[in-house]
């Protein structure tokens, strides 16, 4: 008897925090024509791009979307999409709705995300009548992502990178800055030898 309602006082303390987590896995979906962009740079080679649905799923606020990487990471921020992405959040309308985006599936760097298959959850926030056509946005703070310094902040010795939001990063066809001659990362000029 005791053991019975001892499951039974687990089983309602489960239902209850699940109750309360925000986000719920909700299965995949399909992103639709004009998924909201966000994302950023580091300051080393690399940046990430996130696109993000909103829709009804159950009566509740959905979220679904993908991400994906620049082809030519930097090998000290290979590892920091996951971190990136759980400090990041979707507003609708300036109200938060999603507060970590790991759950976002990976793709590969595109063009356009539109028609991408994508992970989604569910939010404890209603959905609501116009729901559909309220604005949504990507946010993620500015952070460092490697830190190797042998000194203080500003002093040599040693390598910081930031992670700087900013739009999305992961463009297959975006020339960052520090791509030279042709993406081999050597500044200079290309000069023939004929």
């Amino acid at each position: 008897m005791i053991n019975a309602v001892k499951l039974s006082l687990a089983a309602i303390g489960l239902t209850g925090l699940i109750a309360c987590t925000p986000n719920v896995p909700a299965g995949q979906a399909t992103l639709g024509p004009s998924p909201a962009m966000g994302g950023g740079t580091f300051t080393s080679p690399g940046g990430i791009s996130v696109a993000v649905d909103a829709r009804n799923i159950g009566g509740r606020t959905g979220i679904c979307g993908v991400w994906a990487e620049s082809i030519n990471q930097s090998v000290m921020t290979r590892r920091s999409a996951p971190k990136v992405l759980d400090s990041g959040g979707v507003t609708m309308a300036g109200q938060g709705v999603a507060q970590g985006l790991g759950f976002l599936r990976q793709v590969d760097p595109a063009e356009s995300y539109a028609g991408m298959e994508a992970n989604c959850i569910t939010t404890d926030r209603p959905w609501r009548a116009g729901d559909e056509a309220r604005p949504l946005k990507v946010h993620f703070p500015r952070q460092v992502v490697f830190n190797d310094l042998d000194g203080g902040f500003g002093e040599s010795g040693g390598i910081l990178i930031w992670f700087r939001p900013g739009g999305p990063g992961a463009h297959p066809s975006d020339r960052k800055p520090w791509y030279h001659l042709g993406g081999t990362g050597v500044s200079g000029e290309i000069v023939s030898d004929q």
